[in-house]
């Protein structure tokens, strides 16, 4: 059975700015500018640890994902201070972003939940009246379109999306 191909949504530079500054919670904010900033899945986001984190050379390491594989992306300046005042408020101990879950639950391990990103990245598309279906993935593929728009070279983007094959990195060519 062949599977419907649709291509996927993607915001402007201007919506993630709208949807940045409609974070009610500066974790949330902190949150969906790591998932776009790096151009993260959800589960790499949920799974950083505060020492995957390198301020000094501007980097963020992904360890263990799809795959089974790491790959090291790069932090702007401006993610730095927001990561850094985001550590100092909330104080992390293990995970960058903590949930509260029921400690005694089967299978919690104390990381953010699934839901509550995704949770979090639809309440702000909505609070920043974005009419477009938003969701964790979306972020990601805005951030590889507009590094192609910006005219990073392909194979460059294949390397910091850590996809496995150019041809998944070049269906971005086509929007």
């Amino acid at each position: 059975i062949r599977k419907e191909k649709k291509l996927p949504t993607v915001l402007s530079k201007q919506e993630v700015w709208k949807m940045l500054q409609h974070a009610q919670l500066l974790k949330h904010k902190i949150l969906v500018g790591l998932l776009y900033g790096c151009g993260l899945r959800c589960m790499e986001a949920r799974s950083v640890r505060l020492t995957d984190l390198d301020f000094d050379r501007k980097q963020l390491h992904i360890k263990q994902s799809k795959g089974r594989k790491d790959r090291i992306v790069p932090l702007s300046e401006h993610l730095i201070r927001g990561l850094k005042k985001y550590i100092a408020a909330e104080r992390p101990h293990h995970w960058l972003f903590t949930g509260t879950g029921n400690p005694e639950g089967k299978g919690f391990d104390g990381r953010y939940s699934q839901r509550g990103v995704q949770w979090a990245v639809k309440r702000m598309a909505t609070d920043a009246g974005i009419k477009k279906e938003v969701s964790v993935h979306t972020l990601r593929h805005s951030y590889a379109c507009h590094l192609l728009e910006d005219g990073m070279n392909i194979v460059t983007l294949k390397e910091l999306m850590g996809h496995a094959a150019i041809e998944t990195t070049m269906e971005y060519l086509h929007l």
